[in-house]
């Protein structure tokens, strides 16, 4: 049973732990022979509360808030990248550090094999407890995280192999440290590289994509969405400090930045919204980990079916016009293409 639940889900709450002690109290041979005598069907019971539980899950799940939307992408038993590649990918082999100064633990990649194929998979990874959070820095990427994910997409360049990336992490790090180490010129990089690698990109976003720390290994041909996950510039808090100094306005900020999944497709953003079980996906991993499944087999045969310059052209344009102007007299002249070197050995 789950344990954890939002404030917003108080009385399914309630109503999973009475079902769980009816549960209990029904294998009790003594409970289930007083049951009897006063003519009371526990089952009866059981499956009346999961009928009432199953409704009310359907009333506040079809009318989420936007920041309730971020408290479900940051839930705390919301699969993690690490819990979707035990499911969805087999043999896979983690590859570590950035070959420079050191191994970022809150970027996780490597070699593995999806539908029979090998691939390359990358994502950022959060944790449960508070060691491995100190270890993975709450999923917030430093510098040598992202060039880490650079050195993997640039070896499945090399050896033609299809990308998968997962995306979930409050933003990149953001202290001294990380900007003496160049956080900024990494991402930057990563961007202009991840534009010119000429094999399929697929990239979903699972939880949070927050800012420069999603956006920097975020450059694929198609971007999917969880549908309780959240892609914004900057978290609700940050936001709500900057505009009023009140970080307690975070649900304020949530509505004014357009962070939902919903949000994402009407502007073009991502391609497409995966729907998560009733409850959110920590609800039923093995389900949503089949959506993704199926995804990702449909998304891949279709990418696979393009060659590489038809390949870098659509991404191109696709993160080209993203993007609104409301004056046609600020609208930007047209920007030459990045231009792909090869390398000898290419």
């Amino acid at each position: 049973m789950l344990n954890k639940h939002l404030d917003f889900e108080k009385e399914i709450g309630e109503l999973d732990a009475l079902i769980a002690e009816l549960k209990h109290l029904s294998t009790d041979p003594s409970v289930r022979a007083d049951a009897a005598t006063k003519q009371i069907d526990i089952e009866a019971r059981i499956a009346e509360i999961e009928a009432l539980r199953q409704e009310k899950l359907c009333q506040i799940f079809s009318n989420l808030t936007p920041w309730q939307k971020v408290q479900m992408a940051r839930h705390v038993e919301r699969p993690y990248t690490l819990d979707y590649l035990r499911i969805l990918f087999q043999d896979f082999l983690e590859l570590h550090g950035d070959r420079i100064n050191a191994d970022d633990a809150a970027i996780v990649g490597g070699l593995a094999k999806f539908g029979g194929q090998s691939v390359v998979v990358i994502g950022h990874q959060k944790a449960r407890d508070l060691k491995e959070r100190q270890l993975r820095n709450f999923g917030s990427a430093r510098p040598a995280g992202f060039r880490k994910a650079l050195r993997l997409m640039q070896m499945a360049q090399k050896f033609k192999k299809p990308i998968f990336v997962f995306v979930d992490t409050p933003a990149a790090e953001a202290n001294l440290m990380a900007e003496e180490e160049g956080i900024s010129r990494t991402i930057a990089l990563c961007l202009q590289e991840m534009v010119l690698i000429s094999v399929p990109i697929i990239v979903v976003v699972i939880g949070e994509g927050g800012s420069g720390g999603a956006l920097g290994i975020a450059v694929g041909d198609k971007i999917l969405m969880l549908e309780h996950a959240v892609y914004s510039v900057i978290p609700p808090e940050g936001c709500a400090a900057i505009l009023w100094n009140d970080r307690t306005r975070a649900a304020d900020a949530s509505d004014a930045l357009k962070l939902t999944a919903q949000h994402a497709l009407e502007f073009g953003i991502i391609d497409e919204i995966l729907p998560e079980p009733l409850g959110g996906a920590h609800r039923n991993v093995g389900e949503m980990a089949e959506t993704l499944r199926e995804a990702f087999t449909r998304t891949l045969a279709e990418l696979q079916r393009y060659s590489a310059d038809i390949l870098l052209e659509n991404r191109y344009q696709k993160f080209r016009n993203l993007g609104m102007w409301d004056d046609p007299a600020l609208v930007l002249p047209e920007t030459p293409k990045p231009r792909r070197t090869r390398t000898r050995k290419e």
